[in-house]
């Protein structure tokens, strides 16, 4: 009866939200992608024993794919972190009702089972199932198989959630995920640990032995108990008025910015806007990402001989993150724009510390990336010459952009699926993030000179970080001249 109650309160809810019937038409299309991405899964596992058969032609398909299954499983974790959105619920609006603090949780949990990500694997699993395991096992072993790989997707959404969920409480533990993750990719790559042996070890095990079915069952139940006590431990009064005091002082870390005068104290106040935001959050939740690009592609020889590629790369991975802060950066203020109006005066200090702040995102990642130099010092090269491109021109380029945007963000929702905000202004400053700095190499490359492209790409860069003043007093002029367009926006889509 209470889990009833609770689905019908959570229906009328979402049927009532104004964010949905806002956007009918963006759900529409969004339905259909993902209806096209179903259709796309379905004759991948239709077909999936054909394309082993063609890409391994001397090998067991069934060995080829119980050795990958791994991987797919890490990259879902790392797509389920990134993408699926938490199991929310107003509690405060049921703490004082006789329901069992038990049965919330309880509920939040069953809840995240009706996200899609759940089942979409079953339909790569059930045709692969029933076109190759069939003919050579018993029916009874196949949907033994089936229900393992279930199994493993539904404890993968559970620890993502976990995993997420400790972001905001402890960071660390996102860390250590993330870096166990690096970890056994780097190890396989260097040949210490074979993670494609050890997969196929253990799926071909369960084939064999069915009874290790136990194994998928209790990491679920592992995973299911983990969320359970930890939403179980935050579903009390005193936790819950805590909250907005613990979010103040998860920037405690940076509290020396302050030292650093007025704009020490608005890039602090950027960070914290950053961190109690799901939207701006996910900056912070697409970092490795952006940052991890250069493992899937660095492994490749035919990306490794394409210099144009490995400036895409190297542009992606130290500057995306700054792109998707200067993008944004004055619609994630839209809600308290009036206020930056009418309380500074001086507006060069406010862009500059857009600026340094936007560098000093673009100097970390770029910082993160040294290592890459194991596969080779033309990385590093081409990384160094890319991210002074990102700081001496692409920074600007993008603060300049963003005085074009008129639509409010709200920063409470989260940015899976979310569009609100985004205008033309938004993806076409996405142009020179890709297309100039490979234009300015391309002439280079035709007279058979690459490291001139290059060395062209960094002065660039460099040359912008040298005409700094003037270049920020224009954008200071044009920030000033759209500030009152930008605002009349912002008030607009209230």
């Amino acid at each position: 009866m209470i889990y009833k109650l609770l689905i019908i309160h959570q229906l009328k809810e979402s049927k009532r939200s104004s964010f949905w019937q806002k956007q009918i038409a963006l759900n529409i299309v969004i339905g259909f992608f993902i209806l096209l991405m179903l259709l796309y899964l379905l004759v991948l596992g239709l077909f999936i024993d054909k394309i082993l058969g063609e890409l391994y032609p001397n090998d067991n398909p069934i060995d080829i794919f119980n050795g990958i299954i791994i991987y797919y499983f890490g990259m879902e974790l790392m797509l389920r972190f990134m993408i699926q959105a938490l199991p929310t619920i107003n509690i405060e609006s049921y703490l004082h009702l006789p329901i069992k603090k038990t049965a919330i949780v309880h509920y939040l949990n069953l809840r995240s089972l009706l996200a899609i990500g759940n089942y979409l694997p079953l339909l790569v699993f059930i045709p692969f199932a029933f076109k190759v395991l069939l003919p050579h096992y018993s029916g009874f072993v196949a949907f033994i198989w089936i229900l393992s790989m279930f199994f493993i997707a539904l404890a993968n959404n559970y620890l993502a959630i976990y995993i997420k969920r400790q972001m905001t409480s402890k960071p660390m533990i996102t860390g250590i995920a993330a870096i166990t993750l690096i970890i056994f990719i780097l190890l396989d790559y260097f040949k210490i640990i074979s993670v494609t042996s050890v997969s196929r070890y253990l799926f071909n095990a369960l084939i064999v032995h069915t009874i290790w079915i136990i194994i998928p069952v209790l990491l679920l139940i592992f995973n299911y108990l983990l969320n359970f006590y930890f939403l179980k431990t935050k579903l009390y009064t005193e936790e819950l008025s805590q909250k907005k005091e613990e979010i103040s002082n998860t920037s405690k870390a940076f509290q020396y910015l302050k030292h650093y005068g007025h704009t020490g104290q608005l890039i602090l106040k950027d960070i914290k806007l950053i961190w109690r935001h799901k939207r701006t959050r996910s900056i912070v939740y697409m970092a490795p990402l952006f940052l991890g690009y250069g493992l899937l592609l660095y492994n490749q020889e035919i990306y490794m001989s394409r210099n144009g590629f490995l400036i895409f790369i190297g542009i992606f991975m130290t500057g995306g993150m700054m792109l998707n802060y200067l993008n944004y950066v004055f619609s994630y203020e839209s809600g308290h724009f009036d206020f930056v109006l009418s309380n500074y005066k001086d507006f060069d200090k406010y862009l500059e510390q857009k600026f340094i702040f936007a560098i000093a995102i673009a100097t970390i990642s770029y910082i993160i990336t040294i290592p890459y130099v194991l596969y080779g010092f033309k990385i590093l090269f081409i990384n160094t010459m890319t991210w002074l491109y990102n700081i001496g021109v692409l920074s600007y380029l993008l603060l300049f952009t963003a005085t074009f945007s008129s639509k409010r963000m709200d920063l409470s929702k989260a940015a899976t699926f979310n569009y609100q905000g985004l205008g033309a202004t938004h993806w076409l400053s996405i142009l020179p993030f890709f297309l100039m700095p490979l234009l300015v190499y391309l002439p280079f490359s035709l007279l058979d000179y690459p490291i001139g492209g290059f060395i062209v790409i960094g002065t660039m860069g460099f040359l912008g970080l040298t005409f700094h003043k003037p270049i920020m007093k224009m954008l200071n002029k044009q920030f000033v001249k759209k500030k009152y367009n930008m605002a009349s926006g912002f008030r607009q889509n209230n």
